[in-house]
C-alpha cells in the first residue's frame, strides 16, 4: 500500500528543496527509475514492457481510430519492423519526421522548433540511448510539466497496422527517435488520443520550462519583427498557427493549411532591389506542403537578391519548409508564440537581467476559492502573494518599458489531458500602503475594497493567463483567482521582473491559540467534578463509551447529531497522559474546558445558525481561536473533517483538539527545527493519538 497523499506531498516539497524536478535532477514520472529498470532488464536478459503505459488499446485512447482499425493494431518493436533500427541517424533534424494519423501538429511543430536548440534538445532527448549498445527495449525522455521536469520511461513497442507506424513516422524508415518521443508525450497526456488537438504554446513550455508569450498578429506591436529577430538569436522556441477554416486542415490555394500549427525556423533580412525585406521561415510538420506566394521556393523574388543571400536561404525542395515576408506572415497566420527561459530578447539593451520567481498554489471550494473581485465577501480568501520590487539600476533605470510579467497557469491534476477542465482565471495586483507594510498573514477583506493597481485584462478559459506591466518600486499583493467562487484547481503563479524581487505567500502557520473564557453553566470545578462522577467506573475514570454518554447528554444543543464513539476514542487517546485508555478526573477537566471552549467558538462563528460551520465560517472560527494557519493547512482540514462543505460541532471539536495536541507534540519532541523519531516511537505516537 502506498503512503497517503499528505505524506507524498511532504516528500515532494522536500524533493523540490533538494532540487528534485530541476533541469539537472528531473523527477521520476510515475516513480519509474530509468537507470534501475534498464539495469534490471539487462541483468535478467529480457525486453522491458511498460505496465504504466501498456502496449494495448487503452494507450491509444478513445475516439481516435475505428474499432476495426483497433483490432488490426500490432505493437511492434523497431527491431522487428526493420533490419537495422537506429535511435538517431545523422543527428536530430526537423526533416526527420512526418505527421501521422494523430492531430498533434502543435506538438510536432514544437519539435521542429526544438531541433535548433542543441542544449534543450539534448536534455529532452537523451542522446546515449541506442538499439545497439545495452539495448533492453526501454527508452526515456524529459519534459517540463507544471513546475517541474520529469523523466518519462517507455518501452519501444509502437502501434502499427500492416507493419506501418500509425502515428508519426520517419523520413528515414530505420530512425525512431521521433516516434518514441511522441509515445513518451502520449504517456504524459494519458493516451495518444489525448494528444489530438492542442496549442503550440503548451508543447513549447513543456520543452523549455520557460515563459511563453502569445502575439495576436492582427494586433501585433510595431516592433514584433525586432522581438522575433532577437528571440531567434537567443535560446527561444517559436511557433504559430493559422485561423480555423470551414473544414479541419483545409489547404488553401496559396498552399497554407487552415487550422494548422507551424514551427518558425528562421528570421532574416535580405536586400531586394536595394530595399530591405524582412523574411520569416516556417516549417509544416507534415513534412510537405508549402506556401506558393512571394518568397516561396519557386518565387521570382529570389532573383532580386544577391547570390550569397540566395545560396544561404533558398532550398528548392518539397520538405514543408519555406520563406515568406513579414507582411504575408501577419496576413496568413492568426497568432505567434515565443517561449524562452529568459526574457532578455524583449529588450534591445543586454544590460537588463530578468529575475524569475514562482509559487504553486491551489483554489479549494469553500476555503481558498473566493472568485473574482465581483465577490467582495470572499475575494480575500483567495491565495495572496506579496511581491517587493526594487528600483531599477544602471541602463535599466532609464528604461520606460514594462518591468514586470505575471503569469498564472492552471495546473493539471489528472493523467488524462482531455479530462482537465480549465476555469476562467485571472489576477489582480494591489499596492501595499504604509499602514499595511510588515503585516503578518493574509490581508483582510476590507483591504481589497480599494482599486487594484493592475490586473489581467480579462478572465480566460485557458491554460495560462499572462500580462506585462510597468509598476513603480514598492510592495504589492498579487491575488490569483478563478472568475467564479468555489472552483477547485491547482495553479502556478510566476513573475519575471527587471529588478531584484521577492515573492512570498501571504499565508503562514502560527500555532498560538488564545482561548476565550467558556460561558457554559459548569463554570466551577466542583460542578464539573460532580458531573464527571456520575459517569465514572469504580476507579473514578471514564472510557470512550462513558465519555460519549457524558458529552452527548450534557454538552449538545439543538439538532446536533452527537459525538460518535470513534471521536470519543480519539479524544481519550489525545488527553490520556497515563496511556490506559481511560481519563481520570484531572484529564477529564482538561478535556472539558477545551471542548466547552471550542463549542463556544463554534456557536459564536456559526453566523448562518444552521448548526454547522461552512468552510468560510471555519476560517473565522480559526481566527476566533487566535490561530493563523496557511491556506494549504486550511484546505486539508476542510477535506479531512468537512462533509459536503460543512463541519459539525463534533468534527470541529475533534479538529481543534488534534491541532492543539499535535502542536504540543512537536513542541516537546523537536529541537526547534524538526523531530527525529525511531521507528517504534513513530508507530506508538501515530497509532495512539
Amino acid at each position: 500500500m502506498p503512503p497517503p497523499g499528505v505524506c507524498l506531498n511532504i516528500l515532494n516539497e522536500r524533493h523540490e528543496k533538494e532540487g528534485r524536478g530541476s533541469v539537472s535532477n528531473p523527477d521520476k514520472f510515475l516513480d519509474q527509475d530509468f537507470k534501475k529498470l534498464h539495469q534490471y532488464c539487462l541483468m535478467n536478459e529480457f525486453r522491458f514492457i511498460d505496465g504504466m503505459f501498456p502496449p494495448e488499446c487503452s494507450s491509444i485512447g478513445d475516439g481516435l481510430l475505428h474499432q476495426n482499425e483497433l483490432a488490426r493494431i500490432v505493437w511492434q518493436r523497431p527491431r522487428i519492423m526493420v533490419k537495422d533500427p537506429r535511435f538517431i541517424l545523422g543527428g536530430v533534424s526537423r526533416f526527420d519526421f512526418r505527421q501521422g494519423r494523430l492531430g498533434n501538429c502543435w506538438f510536432l511543430a514544437s519539435i521542429g522548433a526544438l531541433t535548433f536548440q542543441d542544449d534543450i534538445k539534448k536534455h529532452i532527448i537523451p542522446q546515449e540511448q541506442s538499439f545497439q549498445k545495452d539495448y533492453a527495449g526501454i527508452f526515456h525522455f524529459r519534459f517540463w510539466r507544471f513546475g517541474k521536469w520529469v523523466d518519462v520511461v517507455i518501452d519501444d513497442k509502437l502501434p502499427t497496422i500492416d507493419g506501418r507506424l500509425i502515428f508519426v513516422d520517419s523520413q528515414t524508415p530505420n530512425e525512431f527517435w521521433a516516434a518514441l518521443m511522441e509515445k513518451a508525450y502520449a504517456k504524459v497526456c494519458g493516451s495518444y488520443a489525448n494528444m489530438n488537438a492542442g496549442s503550440v504554446s503548451e508543447a513549447l513550455m513543456d520543452f523549455t520550462g520557460g515563459i511563453h508569450m502569445t502575439f495576436k498578429l492582427n494586433e501585433a506591436p510595431a516592433d514584433l519583427w525586432d522581438i522575433m529577430f532577437r528571440a531567434a538569436r537567443s535560446k527561444s522556441l517559436m511557433g504559430c498557427g493559422t485561423p480555423a477554416g470551414v473544414s479541419q486542415e483545409n489547404i488553401l490555394p496559396n498552399g497554407i493549411v487552415e487550422g494548422h500549427a507551424y514551427a518558425i525556423t528562421g528570421i532574416t533580412q535580405v536586400m531586394s532591389n536595394n530595399c530591405p525585406v524582412r523574411l520569416i521561415r516556417l516549417f509544416n510538420p507534415w513534412g510537405q506542403g508549402e506556401w506558393k506566394g512571394d518568397w516561396s521556393d519557386k518565387s521570382s523574388k529570389w532573383q532580386t537578391v544577391s547570390p550569397e543571400d540566395r545560396t544561404a536561404c533558398l532550398s528548392i525542395r518539397d520538405d514543408g519548409e519555406f520563406w515568406m515576408s513579414m507582411e504575408d506572415f501577419c496576413k496568413s497566420y492568426s497568432d505567434m508564440d515565443i517561449c524562452s527561459t529568459s526574457l532578455g530578447f524583449l529588450n534591445a539593451s543586454t544590460d537588463c537581467q530578468w529575475t524569475y520567481k514562482f509559487h504553486g498554489g491551489r483554489w479549494v471550494t469553500g476555503t481558498t476559492a473566493g472568485g473574482c473581485l465581483n465577490h467582495t465577501g470572499s475575494f480575500w480568501t483567495n491565495p495572496q502573494y506579496h511581491i517587493k520590487l526594487e528600483a531599477l539600476k544602471g541602463e535599466c533605470a532609464n528604461d520606460n518599458d514594462k518591468n514586470l510579467l505575471v503569469s498564472l497557469m492552471q495546473k493539471s491534476d489528472k493523467r488524462n489531458r482531455h479530462l482537465d477542465s480549465n476555469f476562467n482565471i485571472g489576477f489582480s495586483i494591489f499596492s501595499v500602503p504604509p499602514e499595511y507594510k510588515g503585516r503578518v498573514g493574509k490581508f483582510p477583506a476590507e483591504f481589497f475594497m480599494r482599486k487594484p493597481e493592475a490586473s489581467s485584462k480579462s478572465f480566460l478559459n485557458a491554460r495560462e493567463v499572462m500580462e506585462f506591466f510597468r509598476l513603480d518600486p514598492g510592495e504589492y499583493i498579487i491575488v490569483p483567482s478563478t472568475f467564479n467562487p468555489n472552483e477547485t484547481a491547482s495553479f502556478i503563479l510566476s513573475t519575471f521582473s527587471k529588478t531584484d524581487s521577492h515573492l512570498d505567500e501571504k499565508s503562514i502557520d502560527s500555532w498560538t491559540i488564545t482561548k476565550p473564557s467558556p460561558t457554559d453553566k459548569l463554570n466551577d470545578n466542583n460542578s464539573k467534578v460532580t458531573l464527571f462522577q456520575k459517569y465514572t467506573d469504580q476507579y473514578e475514570e471514564v472510557d470512550a463509551e462513558q465519555l460519549q454518554r457524558l458529552l452527548n447528554e450534557n454538552l449538545l444543543q439543538g439538532n446536533s447529531s452527537g459525538f460518535g464513539l470513534d471521536t470519543c476514542r480519539s479524544m481519550v487517546a489525545l488527553m490520556d497522559l497515563s496511556v490506559t485508555g481511560h481519563l481520570n478526573r484531572h484529564e477529564f477537566l482538561r478535556l472539558w474546558d477545551r471542548v466547552a471552549t471550542y463549542r463556544e467558538i463554534f456557536y459564536r462563528t456559526d453566523i448562518s445558525k444552521t448548526g454547522d460551520l461552512s468552510l468560510s465560517e471555519l476560517r473565522n472560527a480559526m481566527i476566533a481561536a487566535g490561530m493563523q494557519i496557511s491556506d494549504s493547512m486550511l484546505n486539508l482540514m476542510a477535506l479531512r473533517y468537512g462533509s459536503k462543505g460543512n463541519l459539525t460541532l463534533e468534527s470541529f471539536v475533534s479538529l481543534m483538539l488534534r491541532l492543539e495536541c499535535m502542536s504540543k507534540v512537536f513542541e516537546k519532541l523537536s529541537d526547534g527545527k524538526g523531530i527525529y523519531l525511531q521507528a517504534h516511537e513513530w508507530m506508538h505516537l501515530s497509532m495512539y493519538s
